[in-house]
């Protein structure tokens, strides 16, 4: 049972793996392409109908696409800066970045202690194969300290890589979360400055 539960929390956690990183690599992506047109000196208003209303998007383009849809809702009603500006957001970004990565954070945590358990089961096995026996011999030990030390192996080998995989995901989702961020700021600072 701890064998086939660190080895399904192994295959669960390369799923995670694969998925988060694909997805990772396709938000960096459309990052660098949207700044691109973002930043090339087109027309916002030209740059917001270029964008599908129904396509869900997300990172620096949602938050374009949110911010000016609310800047365009909110301008005749109001010239207050502050209330015009408040569409302006990136929380649900980082939602959508950081998503299943506290799975990979709990199998690399749980694992070596779920390991550690079937450590202790095997050797406390082993000590009990050994009182029922007269003669201590490698044979009534031997498979007892294998199942253990097997079980010790599988919690590592599903731990690892879902420690280097869960910093290195972390890593990638903060810098996307900081370029996210430092784009509504400029854009809270350019719709700041239409508004004067």
């Amino acid at each position: 049972l701890v064998m086939l539960l660190l080895l399904v929390g192994s295959i669960l956690s390369w799923v995670v793996i694969f998925q988060r990183s694909i997805a990772m690599r396709r938000a960096k992506q459309e990052y660098n392409q949207f700044e691109e047109s973002f930043w090339s000196g087109v027309d916002l208003n030209e740059l917001y109908r270029e964008i599908p209303a129904d396509d869900p998007r997300h990172g620096a383009e949602h938050i374009f696409q949110a911010g000016f849809r609310e800047f365009n809702r909110l301008m005749p009603k109001t010239r207050d800066a502050d209330t015009v500006l408040e569409g302006v957001a990136w929380s649900r970004e980082e939602d959508r970045l950081t998503q299943h990565l506290v799975f990979l954070a709990t199998v690399a945590s749980a694992s070596p202690y779920i390991g550690l358990f079937g450590t202790v089961w095997g050797i406390m096995g082993s000590f009990q194969a050994l009182s029922l026996t007269q003669q201590a011999t490698l044979a009534t030990v031997a498979p007892w300290i294998a199942e253990a030390l097997i079980a010790t192996a599988m919690g590592l080998f599903a731990a690892i890589p879902a420690v280097i995989f869960y910093n290195r995901l972390s890593n990638t989702s903060s810098r996307l979360l900081g370029k996210y961020e430092d784009f509504a700021e400029e854009f809270h600072a350019i719709l700041h400055r239409n508004l004067q």
